[in-house]
């Protein structure tokens, strides 16, 4: 039986660890060609070192796959060009990109420093336009290749505490639906998933409550290899039809989620006046307003 990635080559950023390193693995024993691209830091971004690429890399090719390792960072535009040579210098070419790589530095908005807004904002959104952007061209070039960005909930719902994270999240979802337009007419496929899953980012949240407590044992139970599955269909062949699309994945569900669409809307002939917005259009919008959920308050059932 043919394998779904055969002979394509893959780049996975900040595969060194968790859902990255099971996505790299994964490709790999579907075929794939694997640039394993971790610089090695901590979960906020500090510090470097080769090993855990490195050690994907040795895993890879140890089950018989083929990989190279890269340990550029995606946060600057001529470091995250170099990960895209290494994939065309050592294989060729290009068919497949999974923007993973993240840090997290959460702090209450009002005492969130501006260098840890930045330093999210780079690695994550910047990070993926850099990298993508440096594939777009050998993908206009052979008219072919697919993109996998990582989004989350914090984003696409909410969180305490993530205002720079959240931003970043939602604002890949933007890239990626540009992304999509744009390039359809070259072939190219651009999606978003948004992962549950235990990880060492994830082990920074607080746990100093029961509650917290609680929540974190529930997250511990989704490991990072359930995410693989769906970046590597996204990446093969069989989701040339599938484009644009944002999907959650939690243990063994896989969900679809809604984009930004008009709910509600209210006319007043006469054109409207700061008086009869507060009197007439507001009070008849306020029944649709989007509540101030978080990811914990939508999502209320055990993984399964």
């Amino acid at each position: 039986m043919a394998k779904s990635l055969q002979d394509k080559v893959i780049i996975v950023t900040g595969a060194g660890r968790g859902i990255g390193r099971e996505i790299a693995l994964l490709c790999a024993a579907e075929g794939a060609k694997v640039v394993v691209n971790d610089p090695g830091g901590a979960a906020d971004g500090a510090g470097t070192s080769a090993a855990p690429a490195e050690e994907v890399v040795e895993e890879i090719k140890k089950r018989g796959g083929t990989a190279v390792a890269n340990f550029e960072s995606v946060a600057e535009a001529i470091p995250a060009s170099k990960i895209v040579k290494t994939a065309t210098d050592h294989f060729g070419r290009l068919d497949g990109v999974v923007n993973n790589a993240g840090i997290l530095r959460d702090m209450i908005f009002h005492k969130m420093s501006v260098e840890a807004f930045d330093a999210v904002i780079k690695v994550h959104l910047m990070g993926s336009f850099y990298v993508s952007h440096a594939a777009a061209r050998i993908y206009r070039e052979q008219e072919s290749g697919s993109f996998v960005h990582f989004t989350s909930t914090s984003g696409l719902i909410g969180n305490y505490g993530q205002a720079n994270y959240a931003a970043a999240k939602l604002g890949i979802v933007g890239l990626s639906k540009s992304i999509a337009l744009d390039m359809g007419r070259f072939n190219v496929r651009s999606n978003c998933v948004s992962p549950f899953a235990w990880t060492r980012m994830i082990g920074t949240i607080p746990t100093e409550t029961d509650a917290e407590k609680a929540r974190v044992e529930k997250i511990k139970q989704m490991g990072p290899e359930k995410i693989a599955p769906v970046c590597a269909y996204l990446l093969s062949d069989a989701a040339k039809d599938v484009t644009g699309q944002i999907f959650g994945v939690r243990m063994n569900e896989i969900f679809l989620f809604g984009q930004h669409r008009p709910v509600r809307s209210v006319h007043r002939g006469e054109g409207w006046t700061p008086e009869t917005i507060a009197e007439h259009g507001m009070p008849a919008l306020k029944g649709s307003f989007a509540k101030l959920d978080r990811s914990a308050d939508v999502f209320t059932w055990d993984p399964i």
